[in-house]
């Protein structure tokens, strides 16, 4: 959700990523508000980087194209932030351990884009043993048809719950597997 959008179709994804980040911070907030740990989880851009306080900020900045969606997202203290070099928020991150140290089940998976970095991270989960929520109004692609087809694969392949994000209970849970 938070990036520079210097890639060859940005415009689509911004537009989408606006619309969707209001109900995202809502959900964030009532997670906090839960005591369940939230974590970002987001790509590095083209250059793979480390420094999360230098990301954020050029994000951030007044002249950067996803402004608004930066500072609407920007992890609070206590948030994890993870960088990620590929698709899925598990690959090549310390998601796992991250998950399995705090004694955490169930993900609940938010963000850009439906088709690719949301659908494999559930996909990941899902041999992980993990039980998935993928709110509908909280995910989205450049297009409407690839976030449908996305929610059709995330509760057909990876039996993932999709409500809306007002219609969860957001209760700390401890692990549950297989």
């Amino acid at each position: 959700m938070i990036s520079e959008f210097g890639f060859p179709g940005w415009q689509r994804v911004l537009h989408e990523a606006r619309r969707i980040a209001p109900a995202i911070a809502r959900l964030r907030h009532r997670a906090d508000r839960a005591g369940i740990p939230v974590i970002h989880v987001n790509d590095t851009g083209a250059d793979w980087e480390s420094d999360q306080t230098a990301f954020l900020d050029r994000c951030s900045a007044p002249h950067a194209r996803g402004r608004e969606v930066a500072r609407i997202l920007r992890p609070r203290d206590g948030h994890y932030f993870i960088f990620k070099p590929k698709h899925s928020a598990f690959y090549a991150t310390p998601l796992a351990p991250l998950l399995e140290k705090n004694s955490i089940g169930e993900v609940i998976l938010t963000g850009m884009t439906s088709h690719q970095c949301v659908l494999f991270t559930a996909m990941d989960a899902h041999v992980r043993e993990f039980l998935i929520t993928v709110p509908s109004d909280c995910i989205g692609a450049p297009t409407r048809q690839q976030t449908s087809k996305a929610l059709f694969m995330l509760r057909e392949a990876v039996r993932a719950r999709t409500p809306r994000s007002s219609a969860l209970r957001l209760t700390r849970r401890a692990r549950r597997r297989g």
